[in-house]
């Protein structure tokens, strides 16, 4: 049982939908319908497409409703983030993709040399239609907060070297093009033929497969926080450590721990928001000496509690003890008052912070199919 039972009982109340027998997640804003109906219509006409996926959740991230009309299509999916992923078993999931016959390439999308590779390899894949099609199309897909935006933004840095009539137009509309409506935003980036890589909006689908999944997603940010819970998807992501036994590997970390640096009082309280990729002020040499000793704090307390830890990781109720424990310990290190109402809540939206920046360590959540 063990994580299954934590994650069927954590959101059994959870407002996405999350049934008690761990079945389809429905939560799908009227927004999204719309777009999707317009992402269909506009795949018709393209003649490549870009999937772009979260590298720590390969499978997880992909836009399962879609996947027929995509498989159909050219196409190379992007495994973004990939400088948050760990290597090894990132590389053992493009094996599987090249296996299944499937371009597959993981990208940093704010690396300008991993973005220019993924565009060579669009224009390698587009050779065979050139000599038929004076203008080709290729669009961007993908689940929201896979960093599609991020890809485009990169895109359009580097069409506008190439052709610098574009810097001046931060949406290049290709409108002239047959079939193709005036609000589609694209950049230019080849000539003779003219390739243009067009934007769509990050949709999620209307059934979210099964729990784990749509907190896999929730994890990933792709769904917002708010709508399953912060503290709901730490549980989660507090059970996929324990039973990796992830904590362990921190013996080191734990053993060398240095001595906390002493923040004084008069300092402002560090905000866990700057660690974010599109914080607006860099962060200073006395922020990140904090970080980093809150980094130290949080494995040092998660390895502590994980190896005194001596029940059973199957039994769901004994994992969920252990858990609650981490939360107490977590409190601690991450320096929250006890007497905070909201404390579990900033406990949570800390550690949230702290893994999605890359704090703790790389991680692919999905595994390998076999």
């Amino acid at each position: 049982m063990g994580i299954k039972g934590i994650v069927k009982k954590a959101m059994e109340l959870g407002e996405m939908g999350f049934n008690k027998e761990g079945g389809a997640i429905n939560w799908f804003p009227g927004h999204m319908a719309a777009a999707t109906r317009a992402i269909r219509n506009r795949l018709k006409l393209s003649d490549l497409v870009i999937e772009v996926r979260d590298a720590r959740i390969p499978f997880s991230s992909a836009h399962q409703d879609l996947q027929p009309q995509l498989s159909a299509k050219r196409r190379i999916v992007a495994l973004n983030k990939k400088d948050l992923a760990n290597s090894n078993v990132l590389n053992k999931w493009v094996r599987y993709f090249d296996s299944c016959k499937q371009d597959c390439l993981p990208i940093n999308a704010h690396n300008r040399s991993s973005i220019r590779k993924l565009l060579e390899l669009v224009e390698f894949k587009l050779k065979e239609v050139i000599s038929r099609e004076p203008t080709l199309l290729v669009m961007v897909v993908g689940v929201p907060n896979v960093g599609k935006s991020a890809l485009i933004n990169s895109i359009h840095q580097i069409a506008s070297t190439r052709f610098p009539v574009q810097e001046k137009m931060k949406r290049a509309t290709v409108g002239p093009l047959p079939g193709v409506t005036q609000d589609i935003a694209g950049y230019k980036i080849a000539h003779q033929p003219s390739i243009y890589v067009l934007d769509t909006p990050g949709v999620l689908v209307p059934s979210i497969p099964n729990v784990e999944t749509g907190l896999k997603l929730a994890l990933a940010g792709s769904v917002k926080d708010s709508v399953v819970g912060e503290d709901r998807i730490v549980q989660y992501l507090l059970a996929v450590l324990n039973t990796r036994g992830t904590p362990l590997h921190w013996k080191q970390v734990a053993n060398q721990r240095e001595e906390i640096t002493q923040i004084s009082e008069d300092k402002p309280d560090y905000n866990p928001k700057d660690l974010r990729a599109n914080r607006k002020r860099a962060l200073n040499a006395s922020d990140l000496l904090y970080v980093k000793d809150l980094v130290k704090e949080v494995q040092h307390a998660l390895y502590i509690t994980l190896s005194e830890f001596d029940g059973n990781m199957e039994d769901e109720n004994e994992l969920e003890c252990l858990i609650e424990h981490q939360f107490e310990v977590l409190q601690r290190a991450l320096k929250i008052p006890h007497k905070s109402s909201e404390a579990r809540l900033m406990v949570s939206k800390k550690f949230l912070t702290l893994f999605r920046a890359g704090k703790l360590g790389s991680f692919v959540l999905d595994d390998v199919p076999e």
